[in-house]
């Protein structure tokens, strides 16, 4: 053990926390010296970011305007301790303004009621969902420790950033001060609303949230005004990320997690303390979008799912896309992993076709194995028949972390194509926009963020979406770098 870290411990130790505690602190100078793809997981301090007049390397096309918003964990340590999973970081919302071949970055730190405390105090006041701290301010409900920290939705002048375990927050979307909890409508005040609404083509939202094994599912307007909602007892499980939508159906895919809530009083984390079944089913739940109370399940052996591409229904075959993980246990090992600067040594998530006749119940699955996750889908196409989905991809990393390429996959056909960075670039979920006045399904741009790892710099790339092998059309790169984040939506104007 070096005399840097002896002494950081000899400090926590004085201060009277706990060894769970101290296994969190890690000098900042060590962080991810042996893995410097890592770099950006050791956060920001809680201050925001600006960038104007981004330098451009290519040319940004003269048809991308608008908006990309970004969510994820941005503050990872305060006073010497360190989260132990990336889930727990304080929600950063980035914001990218495209305009007229021109480029402008802005980052701020959602300011909710946990982030607001810690940073007054200097420290950790509260339990995280991966991190076992002591609570030293009441813990009232999920909001007490919303991090807000996982993704985004605009409507009208509302921008949300989104946490599954909790409310949303409200942002202003120009400024992205935080105005505060969004409240649907009075009954539904304080239930969680997950972090990946579907948006239809129509401006139609689907969503849902889980509570104490119960699922509520919401249809939210365009306008923003809540049409129905209703909470089904289904025995959620303890973990529920995402969820598809088709034409007729929401579908969820609920996995055999439990929660040791025993685990949980003798001072385990909330995800510490889920229990993997994997001697048990997959329940595969479809809601009738027309009436809440039509479900069916069916079941398929056990799978960790985090993501969906799309789905599509014609009344007799429904059809989801999605990306299957390793099981919970293994992926909680890697996500700890990389929170101490560590590469991880766990399996990879591959991209799966599931189709369920709806008629005899039978189900079949068709698996790939290439290295993928944030799986999007051209927006217009939403909750109906697609035929291409796009990835962050692994190409011959070896034992480096994370994606460092783009692929689109043709899940009629089975054709790919991919593009790679090579080894000194992470790439993060990329976002499809469509072109203006095209009608075509993946007539557009993907668009989304990466590290440079030599250049300890983040940049925004744009791809013709239909040729990703011939490489970015153009890069923005950030004067700095900017933590990892999760999920984004991109809104023309």
């Amino acid at each position: 053990m070096s005399t840097t870290r002896r002494s950081l411990l000899a400090a926590l130790l004085a201060g009277g926390l706990s060894p769970e505690v101290l296994a969190l602190g890690l000098p900042a100078d060590a962080f991810a010296a042996a893995a410097p793809e890592l770099a950006p997981l050791r956060g920001l301090d809680g201050d925001g970011l600006d960038a104007t007049d981004v330098a451009i390397e290519g040319r940004l096309p003269a048809g991308l305007s608008g908006r990309y918003f970004r969510n994820g964990p941005g503050l990872m340590q305060r006073a010497g301790q360190r989260y132990r999973h990336w889930f727990d970081g304080d929600g950063l919302l980035q914001s990218w303004t495209l305009q007229h071949g021109r480029a402008s970055h802005r980052a701020r730190f959602v300011q909710t009621e946990k982030f607001r405390a810690e940073q007054e105090a200097g420290r950790f006041l509260l339990p995280a969902f991966g991190t076992a701290i002591p609570a030293e301010r009441p813990v009232r409900g999920p909001d007490s420790v919303n991090a807000a920290n996982t993704s985004v939705l605009l409507q009208g002048d509302a921008l949300y950033a989104l946490w599954e375990g909790g409310s949303a927050y409200e942002l202003d979307p120009a400024s992205l001060a935080t105005r505060g909890v969004k409240v649907w409508s009075p009954e539904l005040r304080g239930m969680p609303f997950s972090a990946h609404p579907k948006v239809e083509p129509d401006g139609t939202v689907w969503n849902f949230g889980t509570a104490n094994g119960r699922l509520v599912v919401y249809e939210i307007a365009a306008d923003g005004h809540v049409r129905r909602h209703a909470m089904l007892d289904v025995a959620a499980p303890a973990m529920l990320h995402d969820f598809a939508v088709s034409q007729r159906h929401l579908v969820f895919l609920l996995a055999p997690v439990t929660m040791d809530w025993a685990a949980v009083r003798a001072g385990q984390s909330m995800l510490e303390a889920m229990r993997w079944g994997a001697n048990d089913p997959t329940r595969v739940l479809v809601v009738d979008k027309a009436d809440f109370t039509k479900r069916r399940v069916f079941e398929m052996p056990a799978c960790h799912v985090f993501h969906f591409g799309n789905a599509w229904d014609d009344g007799r075959l429904l059809r989801l896309d999605y990306v299957q993980g390793v099981p919970l246990p293994e992926f909680n090992a890697g996500a700890e992993q990389i929170m101490r600067g560590e590469r991880t040594t766990r399996d990879v998530s591959t991209p799966r076709v599931l189709e369920i006749n709806l008629q005899t119940g039978r189900l079949n699955v068709a698996a790939r194995s290439e290295a993928v996750e944030f799986p999007v889908v051209d927006p217009r196409v939403v909750a109906q028949r697609h035929r291409f989905v796009w990835y962050p991809t692994a190409v011959d990393t070896g034992a480096r972390w994370g994606f460092n390429g783009l692929m689109r996959l043709d899940i009629d056909g089975g054709a790919r194509e991919r593009f790679s960075f090579g080894d000194d670039v992470v790439v993060e979920e990329h976002v499809l926009v469509p072109k203006p006045g095209s009608t075509k399904e993946g007539e557009g741009w993907l668009v989304g963020m990466g590290y440079d790892v030599r250049r300890r710099r983040s940049f925004l790339s744009v791809f013709d979406a239909q040729r990703l092998a011939d490489g970015p059309l153009a890069r923005a790169w950030l004067p700095y770098a900017v933590p990892y984040g999760f999920h984004g939506r991109f809104y023309p104007g």
